[in-house]
């Protein structure tokens, strides 16, 4: 085993965490930092430096990081419009790259020279904190215990925590928690119990953000936002920052049960995975976002952004945030996302998000003179529409023609 000195350990004061801090201190006779990350998880963080202090950690990181995760990782996220295969908006994925800068900066700061997660051998997490790391500290060592220990159940987390003094949470040694969730601004995930048959459905006290769309309003609810530049900065007229922006949608759509999705997808590690996601706040952003840009972007520019946006989602799927080719494309999309300022008008009922209307005084596209069914006054030519046809058919014509002739020489 390498050398370790010093290792930062992202740490939540949980089993896992407080078990891997003490198997740090063990195996590898080093100083271990915590760092604990606020990214809007609605759990205190504050218990975790007790924890780590019980510990005898001397270098303590609890950090507030709501407003840098929406407005540096969220908002760039939401302006390409950013779905994983057609349906997940990447809650957990798009929080990894942000643990992981940390990480390295702390690390910097406190002349470390590991770090240290609790993410499985199973699941994209490790690939997205090491992805992450690897590229903004290349020689940085990674201890990654679930790769390490034999401390591969949770009975045996529990006994190891008994053995060692570590506080041990009553209802997780019950087994009382029937899910592994994951939580933060942007959305709630949960897998393991009866998740992992993917023909079970789970049970209705599972959700924690949603009301279900049974039980939400019996009348609808009419909102506004406002966009500049492609970000959400105004609810109903009232400017917001960016993490309030979520915060508020969160609470709008999941008093209406909008957000709710249930996936089998597939990992970047190579296997199929069950999860259950709630995304209200997220999932009204999608269809605002796109509904600003039918009237502000050129079709082609919008056309070349769906291109693009399944590449663009694997990439944050898959843990490549850092990558020069997610920079890329984000800087392509963040340039087109300079007209794409004005309101949309939603309606938000029983679990559906529906577009009432959009308008943007400056950058708007659409021109009623052209596009309407009644006199335009010769804004646009009818007749035009014959050459731009026969044009567009000339490749179809004489492929017809062309399978007609082979046809009539096999008879």
């Amino acid at each position: 085993m390498k050398k370790v000195k010093k290792v930062v350990l992202a740490y939540s004061g949980g089993l896992d965490t407080s078990v891997i801090l003490k198997w740090l201190q063990e195996t590898y006779q080093c100083e271990v930092v915590t760092f604990t990350a606020d990214l809007g998880q609605k759990e205190e963080v504050e218990p975790a430096r007790e924890k780590a202090k019980a510990a005898g950690v001397k270098q303590i990181f609890i950090e507030n990081l709501k407003e840098e995760f929406v407005r540096d990782y969220v908002f760039p996220m939401f302006r390409a419009n950013t779905v994983y295969e057609g349906e997940y908006l990447l809650g957990t994925s798009i929080a990894r790259p942000l643990i992981a800068k940390r990480l390295i900066e702390i690390a910097r700061i406190t002349g470390a020279d590991a770090i240290s997660h609790g993410a499985t051998g199973k699941g994209n997490d490790q690939v997205r904190f090491e992805l992450g790391a690897y590229a903004l500290m290349p020689d940085v060592k990674v201890i990654a215990p679930w790769r390490d220990w034999d401390l591969l159940s949770r009975e045996k987390l529990i006994t190891y925590a008994e053995k060692n003094g570590i506080p041990v949470d009553f209802k997780k040694k019950k087994g009382a928690a029937p899910y592994s969730m994951d939580a933060n601004l942007l959305h709630v995930s949960y897998e393991g119990g009866v998740l992992e048959d993917p023909s079970i459905s789970p049970e209705d006290s599972m959700w924690r953000m949603t009301v279900s769309p049974e039980k939400a309003p019996s009348k609808g609810e009419v909102i506004q936002v406002t966009y500049k530049h492609g970000d959400i900065v105004a609810i109903n007229g009232k400017r917001l920052s960016p993490a309030k922006v979520l915060d508020q949608l969160n609470k709008l759509g999941g008093k209406h049960g909008i957000g709710r999705l249930d996936l089998v997808e597939n990992r970047y590690v190579g296997m199929k995975s069950r999860g259950c996601y709630e995304t209200p706040g997220g999932t009204i952003m999608l269809k605002a976002h796109r509904a600003i840009e039918s009237i502000t972007l050129d079709r082609e520019v919008l056309a070349l952004k769906d291109d693009l946006m399944p590449r663009y989602a694997r990439l944050i799927y898959n843990g490549y945030w850092f990558s020069p080719e997610r920079i890329l494309i984000q800087n392509l999309i963040d340039e087109s996302q300079a007209p794409v300022t004005g309101l949309v008008e939603l309606k938000l009922y029983k679990g559906n998000v529906q577009v009432l209307g959009r308008k943007s005084s400056r950058h708007s596209l659409f021109d009623g003179r052209i596009a309407s069914f009644e006199d335009d006054k010769g804004a646009y030519n009818q007749a035009d529409a014959e050459g731009f046809i026969k044009l567009n058919a000339l490749r179809l014509r004489i492929s017809a023609k062309q399978a007609t002739k082979l046809k009539t020489n096999k008879k």
